[in-house]
């Protein structure tokens, strides 16, 4: 009968570590996305720093958005992202997001828009993409960012304001917050969210408010966004400052009639008897009433409207 020698035991202990070995080998990298939770690819690095430091606001512009539902206005910060900033201002400049409808309105989260009206204007913005960048600000209620699909630099000019803080969510994806609602919150609060997302995405660029009109017709939209002219308050002042100046001028002059009071007694007597003269022609105020009656009506006007 033969004998068989059992291994010895180191041996067998170099098998059984190289076997852990290869089992470590083969598990996910350290912060690989889960399936559960989808991150941007090549991201990882864009979230928003630890803690509550504001990121510098740079240069500013606002903007204010007419909508069906009323008015709202945001101010914009290159010091937050750069490259967003500056595709929302191109796109308002353009008028891009004039007649665009609310199409995603999901409250509790956040509100969004940016397809235009027109295929033929959409088709030219589609793929005008713009690089991501490094998300510097939280998106809290109230901030606004440019919505994007799950490859990277693939934002073009759908943005959405968040209705909550949705910085946990959203920051480690790579969402880059570029402005924020510093007016009429209570208005985008109020944005009509019956179809929430409905609406499909792929028929609104090809047939665009033709589609939503027909199948959507309760959606708010957006009548017009333009930018804020910064010295516009300056102007209206420097518009009204004249009256003021020959209100002044006048008052200054005052005391000078006062200091000449030379008039004669006929002069006295003529003055008095000038103002009896004038409140006696009874036929200007007959004029007038017949104005009244021919005036337009109020309902007139807001027809027009």
């Amino acid at each position: 009968m033969r004998c068989f020698r059992l291994p010895s035991a180191l041996p067998l202990f170099i098998l059984m570590l190289s076997v852990f070995v290869v089992a470590g080998c083969i598990r996910s990298k350290p912060g690989e996305p889960e399936a559960s939770s989808p991150t941007v690819p090549g991201v990882s690095d864009l979230s928003a720093p630890a803690g509550d430091s504001e990121p510098e606001p740079g240069e500013t512009f606002q903007v204010k958005f007419e909508t069906s539902k009323g008015d709202f206005i945001v101010e914009a910060y290159s010091g937050w992202a750069p490259i967003g900033a500056a595709r929302f201002k191109e796109l308002v400049t353009s008028g891009f997001y004039d007649g665009c409808r609310f199409f995603r309105v999901i409250p509790g989260f956040m509100v969004q828009w940016g397809i235009n009206g027109d295929p033929k204007v959409q088709k030219k913005w589609v793929n005008n993409m713009i690089p991501d960048e490094k998300v510097l600000q939280k998106n809290r209620r109230g901030t606004i960012s440019f919505a994007k699909s799950s490859a990277p630099n693939s934002r073009t000019a759908q943005i959405f304001i968040n209705y909550k803080d949705n910085t946990a969510n959203l920051n480690p994806q790579g969402f880059s917050p570029f402005a924020k609602v510093i007016q009429g919150m209570d208005v985008v609060d109020a944005i009509n969210a019956e179809y929430r997302q409905t609406p499909k995405q792929g028929r609104i660029q090809s047939e665009g408010n033709a589609y939503l009109n027909k199948e959507f017709p309760n959606l708010d939209y957006i009548i017009k966004a333009t930018i804020i002219d910064p010295t516009a308050d300056d102007k209206t002042e420097a518009e009204s400052s004249p009256p003021k100046t020959e209100a002044s001028k006048t008052k200054s002059s005052e005391p000078k009639k006062a200091e000449q009071p030379k008039t004669t007694e006929p002069e006295k007597k003529a003055a008095k008897e000038e103002p009896k003269k004038e409140t006696k022609p009874a036929a200007s105020k007959t004029p007038a009433t017949k104005e009244k009656k021919e005036s337009p009506k109020p309902e007139t006007i807001e027809e027009v409207k």
